[in-house]
C-alpha cells in the first residue's frame, strides 16, 4: 500500500452527508427532491451537497431529473444500497492511515516501518468496508424512524 492509496479525493465530511441525504430520499413519499430542500433539511450548503448528489448519480445510486418538479431520487432499493458502496463510490479520505506511514522516515528503520504500517493500514480499510458493508440505507433509515416515534 502506498500513501496515495489511503488519500481519497473528498473529506470524511461528505460521506455523512451522502448517508444523510439517502436516508431522506428513501422515505416511499419521496418522488424527487432538490438539493435546495435537502441541504436546508441538513443544514448543509446546496452546493457542496449537489457536488456529493453528483457522485452518487454517475455511480448509479441516484437519479436526477430537470425542471419545474426535478431533483434526486433513489435509483435502487435502499436495502441493495450499502454504506461501503456509499464510502468507495465517494473515495472518502484517510487521514489516520495516511498520517502513520507518514511519521516513518526514508532511514533503513523507517522503511521497514513503512512496510509494516502499509500492512497494518491496509488491514484497517478492509475492516472499515466490512464494518460499512453490514449496513444498508434502509436499515439506517428503519433506525432513524424509530428515533422519531
Amino acid at each position: 500500500m502506498t500513501p496515495e492509496n489511503c488519500i481519497g479525493s473528498h473529506h470524511p465530511k461528505w460521506f455523512g452527508l451522502a448517508v444523510q441525504a439517502l436516508v431522506i430520499l428513501s422515505k416511499e413519499n419521496i418522488q424527487t427532491c432538490p438539493s435546495v430542500e435537502l441541504a436546508a433539511y441538513l443544514q448543509s450548503e446546496a452546493t457542496l451537497l449537489r457536488r456529493i448528489l453528483a457522485i452518487l448519480a454517475k455511480e448509479g445510486i441516484l437519479e436526477t431529473r430537470e425542471g419545474r418538479d426535478g431533483g434526486y431520487r433513489l435509483k435502487r432499493d435502499p436495502y441493495s444500497i450499502t454504506l461501503s458502496e456509499v464510502y468507495n463510490t465517494l473515495q472518502v479520505s484517510d487521514p489516520l492511515c495516511y498520517g502513520i506511514i507518514e511519521t516513518a522516515g526514508s532511514h533503513p528503520f523507517g522503511v521497514e516501518m513503512k512496510s509494516i504500517f502499509a500492512d497494518i493500514t491496509a488491514e484497517m480499510d478492509r475492516a472499515v468496508l466490512d464494518l460499512l458493508g453490514r449496513y444498508t440505507i434502509g436499515g439506517i433509515a428503519e433506525r432513524a424512524n424509530g428515533l422519531r416515534n
